[in-house]
């Protein structure tokens, strides 16, 4: 099998244990409005459309930026199968809290265990870290701004997040951002 292939069965697989996995979701007491969700669904959208897609009209855009090496393919499958796997550790952690969208389950709480003491969005820093594997892999320069676009609309949604968050949590999530870098461990 080659890395290109493996990618997709990764990304597949991840993807149908995703959505299955909605269902064991709480019912949601706030959810954002189409518009605020608009503000980072487009960039993720653009971006994922760039990344993984790979229209004849991105031109040069779509030419390899350094030679084909298996040794890199493969590295870089492990890489988003941890990315992945970093995302449904949080995931099971994050229990019946998670949600697609920026959204107050009944009951919501601040969860502080597992990758949670690590990030306190570590669903997006393991779909970050797969997704610039995925890159590598795709090897554009269509694929890196693919990657960008979806940072920026994690970055986007993130902070509608902690703002929701913050207001309905209050001290406790005002600790919990003090205690714990957003996506990155040492960094933001």
């Amino acid at each position: 099998m080659a890395p290109g292939s493996a990618l997709l069965v990764l990304w597949v697989t991840w993807l149908l244990s995703w959505f299955l996995a909605a269902a064991w979701s709480r019912r949601t007491r706030v959810r954002q409005a189409g518009a605020e969700q608009l503000q980072y669904g487009i960039w993720i959208w653009a971006g994922a459309l760039l990344l993984f897609g790979g229209s004849r009209r991105l031109g040069p855009l779509l030419d390899p930026i350094y030679p084909e090496s298996r040794v890199l393919g493969w590295a870089a499958i492990v890489a988003v199968a941890l990315g992945l796997g970093w995302t449904w550790w949080a995931r099971i952690h994050l229990g019946s809290l998670w949600s697609g969208v920026v959204a107050l389950k009944v009951d919501h709480q601040v969860v502080r265990t597992g990758p949670y003491r690590v990030t306190r969005h570590p669903i997006y820093s393991g779909l970050l870290f797969a997704l610039l594997a995925t890159a590598l892999i795709r090897d554009s320069w269509a694929a890196i701004a693919g990657w960008l676009l979806v940072l920026a609309g994690f970055i986007v949604k993130l902070r509608q997040e902690e703002r929701l968050l913050s207001s309905v949590l209050g001290a406790e999530y005002s600790q919990y951002q003090l205690d714990v870098p957003a996506l990155v461990p040492g960094l933001w």
